[in-house]
């Protein structure tokens, strides 16, 4: 049984039927998925979600497919960490991990979104799939569409990270590198949508798709025991995540899941080289400035991003705030994610751990907020924005080893 009523305008909330459409008819503001939750709070249960497999579809009522999803089975159940050392070393003394380095199949929360589209491409009997990417994008719908069977189009950047077009390329996808940035590869696809029967996640299927972003908030209140966190830190390229981890922790709300009394302030992070939507809610507004961007995480480098407006919206709304890093900072944060809690995240990670600790800096967020980190992504993916040393060469001689490390250990 499908629980989608239909789509709605968050703009002027006009309502549309389920269909592949991209945008409102009447404003051209941005359509979401809309539901019968009276009926959903009558069978999603708390004992419900927890004696089904761990994946996204523990929360299927709440995503906006109409039949049984056919591929990306395995996608969602991602760990909630404790990192107390990381913790100690930033300022709070209850400080969570979420980790979708590990994500299913890609290594990165793109799969969870991705795996809501490309069922929903599968129920409209779409020819082909295709995304405009910065990366994550690109790996998550070459390989769940090779899993559906589905032909797909994957346009870029034409200088993204090797690592990233490599773990592309793989899944047999026709690859397509455009001369320009991300949303000079998104005004592309589209035009490439109006002329061509296929579904591109992130442009007319973009309804059904930004939903599977929802499905982190879902994960993290159950894994804290039917809680919501104080602060969540969520990195930023075109909006959408942020904007759908808040409608996820509302949705719980309204079915009773969690507690109506519970708030949870979104704080927002972009790397300085990419920051229009930090600019718009430091200058108190919601008009999103373009900016060409220029920063190593790429993954967040969205001069002009689709859903700023409504994050620029919602997180002073929440009680949050906003903040950017220097590429030096994202560095940093990568390795003191990794120093601390042995987890290796991509670029975009060290953006979250690094305005994070900016954030408590500023008193923003609490020593005693129980907090949560969105690690969004796996450090393999982009191995290029770290210059790392090489490792010391030594004869293989005990003597060698004690000169270069200062001699002999001894256990007292």
């Amino acid at each position: 049984m499908s629980f989608v009523k239909g789509l709605k305008c968050r703009e002027c909330g006009r309502e549309y039927p389920v269909k592949l459409l991209a945008g409102c008819e009447d404003c051209f503001g941005p359509l979401e998925a809309d539901y019968h939750y009276e009926a959903i709070a009558k069978v999603l249960k708390r004992d419900v979600i927890a004696s089904r497999p761990k994946s996204i579809w523990k929360y299927r009522e709440l995503l906006p497919i109409e039949s049984e999803p056919q591929i990306g089975l395995g996608t969602g159940g991602t760990p909630l960490l404790r990192a107390d050392r990381l913790g100690r070393k930033l300022g709070i003394d209850n400080l969570y991990l979420k980790n979708d380095a590990v994500n299913c199949p890609t290594l990165s929360f793109k799969d969870r979104v991705t795996a809501v589209a490309i069922n929903k491409a599968l129920e409209f009997k779409l020819e082909a799939v295709g995304c405009a990417s910065t990366g994550n994008l690109a790996n998550s719908v070459a390989a769940i569409a090779a899993a559906a069977g589905l032909p797909s189009f994957i346009f870029i950047p034409h200088d993204l990270e090797k690592t990233k077009v490599i773990g592309t390329q793989i899944y047999g996808t026709r690859l397509i590198a455009v001369k320009g940035n991300y949303d000079a590869v998104n005004r592309l696809c589209i035009q490439i949508v109006d002329r061509y029967p296929w579904g591109f996640v992130n442009v007319n299927l973009r309804p059904f798709y930004a939903e599977g972003s929802k499905t982190i908030a879902y994960e993290v209140a159950e894994q804290l025991g039917w809680h919501a966190p104080d602060a969540i830190v969520v990195p930023m390229a075109g909006g959408a995540m942020i904007s759908k981890i808040h409608k996820g922790f509302k949705e719980l709300q309204r079915l009773g899941l969690t507690s109506e009394t519970e708030r949870t302030r979104l704080y927002g992070a972009q790397a300085a080289g990419c920051n229009p939507i930090i600019d718009a809610v430091k200058r108190g507004s919601r008009d999103i400035r373009p900016v060409k961007p220029n920063t190593i995480a790429k993954s967040l480098a969205i001069g002009n991003p689709a859903d700023g407006y409504f994050a620029a919206r919602l997180i002073p709304e929440s009680g949050g705030w906003a903040e950017d890093c220097t590429d030096q900072e994202i560095v940093g944060g990568i390795h003191l994610l990794a120093e601390t809690e042995g987890v290796f995240t991509e670029t975009a990670g060290g953006v979250t751990v690094a305005v994070a600790q900016k954030l408590v800096q500023q008193g923003r967020i609490k020593q005693t907020d129980l907090t949560v980190l969105a690690i969004t992504g796996n450090g393999l993916k982009t191995l290029d924005a770290l210059d790392m040393a090489p490792p010391q060469v030594i004869e293989p001689k005990l003597a060698a080893f004690e000169e270069v490390f200062g001699g002999a250990y001894h256990v007292a």
